[in-house]
């Protein structure tokens, strides 16, 4: 205590002054310093001043705090966006610390301020109360919170409910939020604090009034929370329930962006309640269902054959999809793109967002498909050929492909002709088309029938020569006739006879001999030559049945090589035919 210290408190008692300073301080003195003690300013800290002048020229305000000297605080400490808050003669809180100049004392009203919150954080922090703030930055692992200018740290994971993959929407200049004070460490300067724990104790109340509403068709107004590629999460209050993607609009949608719109989290949407499940407190919502199914109604505004327009939405491998309304798709199959079938890969002819035409082939409300027809909308090639080409006609075109069961001859551009193998030749027994043509040669061929159903275009170049069968090949093989061949092939059941170049005939395994045989390799072996008699031949089935146990053979076989010597060259006398019983000529 300094010496006028002492004076002053020696002025307010009654003790003589000649035996104050050897005199015991008193029980009145004793009080008096401590109240002396009490008053004066605590350095350093906070103490109360009052503003004794403010001089804005110079920039500063005198603040008498009740020290040995007067102490300035810049007036920028005072200002605010309305002005200088002070006036002359007012108290304000400041924090007062030992100066190195001869002022003796600095100053500082914003150093109060931030000691003061930083108690009134500690103790939100020890009651368990909230604290409010402004979200000012985005920083590593969370965001920067400003407390009345003291900073905080808010961890991502404390944010909201569920993580939020954009923190960037929480920093805004003006909005403030509550925060619960979960670490607090004023030596360090170190505040963490969460506002998901705010939120889910407000959620866990908002929860069990809004699961007194979850009664499947209530209309309830709820806020996106979290969108998947499935569907969205809709926050109802307390409760989340899942509006599936299937369940957003009649209508065929890809993403749930489509209907929601694009950064449509936070947004408020009314959902109807389809189902709950108090048990695993799942719910499922549906959007589309406050509006009328459209196929209700269908059979009222569509009908079979009716023309319609529609909007490309899908394209697949078999056809592709037109919205003719909202809710109301139809399908064009492949095979109902094109009269000629040349249609393979739809995304050829259309085009997502494409306007089309089709014509309505069915309608099945049960299982909700409509089927469309492209092709319809198109003049039909195949009438158009049907009528240009009768059967009978003869037309002259390369061959296009070969197969295992015919060559197709082009007809048009698009459009080939078939000539199945069996319509090659009257009497060629032939494997495969390609013993006797090769892609790309000319061929002449009889139109045997255009079919415009089935879209078929019938050929045959058998046809443009006369049909041996039904004229010399019954007059040469003659039932009764003895014929010369050679063994083609053996079966279990007999042997074939090459007679002529496509004609063959059958010796059964009982006609090979008068004895009784179980193999006919027994009797005769491939490219031997026999004489044998016709025993039956059939027109229908192109069949001629032979016998080696007739009488005669044996009596005409010398005649029979006489005559194949003596009239071959005379034309008179076909290769293997001759024999006793041949009709004159």
């Amino acid at each position: 205590m300094t010496q006028p210290d002492i004076r002053a408190l020696r002025a307010q008692t009654s003790v003589p002054e000649d035996d104050f300073l050897s005199q015991s301080i008193s029980s009145e003195f004793a009080e008096l310093f401590n109240q002396f003690e009490a008053e004066k300013p605590k350095i350093p800290g906070v103490t109360e001043g009052t503003v004794v002048d403010i001089r804005e020229d110079l920039g500063y305000v005198i603040v008498d705090i009740g020290h040995k000297s007067e102490g300035r605080i810049s007036i920028g400490e005072f200002m605010t966006e309305g002005g200088l808050t002070i006036s002359k003669g007012d108290t304000v809180e400041v924090y007062a610390d030992h100066s190195d100049d001869d002022a003796g004392v600095s100053l500082s009203k914003r150093q109060a301020d931030r000691l003061r919150v930083w108690d009134q954080i500690s103790i939100a922090c020890e009651s368990d109360e909230v604290v409010r703030g402004r979200i000012t930055m985005k920083v590593k692992g969370g965001l920067s919170v400003d407390i009345n200018g003291v900073k905080a740290f808010l961890p991502g994971s404390q944010v909201d409910i569920r993580p939020s993959r954009n923190l960037d929407r929480f920093v805004t200049e003006d909005a403030e939020y509550d925060f619960k004070v979960i670490k607090f460490n004023r030596r360090r300067s170190n505040i963490v604090l969460s506002r998901r724990v705010l939120l889910e104790k407000d959620r866990a109340k908002l929860k069990s009034e809004t699961i007194n509403k979850l009664i499947p068709g209530e209309i309830l107004t709820g806020v996106v929370k979290n969108i998947q590629h499935y569907g969205a999460f809709i926050d109802l209050g307390g409760i989340d329930g899942l509006l599936h993607l299937t369940d957003m609009s009649w209508g065929r949608i890809s993403h749930p962006s489509e209907i929601l719109g694009e950064n449509s989290e936070n947004k408020s949407i009314q959902v109807k309640v389809l189902r709950f499940d108090a048990k695993t407190e799942r719910v499922s919502l549906g959007l589309k269902q406050l509006k009328e199914n459209p196929w209700d109604r269908v059979e009222e505004n569509y009908f079979v054959d009716q023309r319609v327009t529609g909007t490309v939405v899908s394209i697949a491998d078999y056809g592709v999809f037109l919205e003719l309304q909202e809710g109301i798709e139809g399908l064009i199959h492949v095979s109902e793109m094109s009269w000629t079938g040349t249609v393979k890969k739809p995304d050829r002819l259309f085009a997502k967002g494409d306007q089309v035409e089709a014509q309505i082939l069915d309608i099945d409300t049960v299982n909700q498909r409509i089927s469309l027809g492209y092709k319809q909308t198109q003049e039909n090639p195949w009438i158009e050929l049907q009528e240009q080409f009768h059967p009978g006609s003869i037309i002259k075109g390369p061959i296009r492909n070969i197969t295992d069961f015919g060559i197709f001859v082009s007809i048009t551009q698009e459009i080939d002709g078939l000539v199945h193998i069996s319509d090659l030749s009257w009497t060629q027994k032939i494997k495969h088309p390609s013993e006797l043509y090769k892609k790309g040669d000319i061929v002449e061929a009889v139109v045997l029938h255009v079919d415009v159903e089935h879209q078929r275009f019938s050929l045959g170049i058998k046809q443009l020569t006369p049909d041996l069968w039904e004229s010399e090949i019954p007059r040469r093989y003659a039932v009764g006739r003895v014929v010369k061949g050679s063994v083609s092939k053996l079966q279990e059941f007999g042997a074939f006879i090459e007679l002529e170049e496509g004609v063959e005939g059958l010796i059964h395994i009982s006609e090979l001999s008068m004895d009784h045989i179980k193999d006919p390799g027994e009797v005769v072996t491939i490219g031997q030559e026999v004489v044998a008699e016709v025993i039956n031949i059939d027109r229908v089935d192109r069949k001629i049945g032979l016998t080696l146990k007739s009488t005669d053979i044996e009596a005409h076989r010398d005649l029979l090589t006489y005559m194949e010597e003596e009239v071959a060259d005379e034309g008179n006398f076909s290769t293997g035919i001759g024999g006793l019983g041949m009709d004159e000529e």
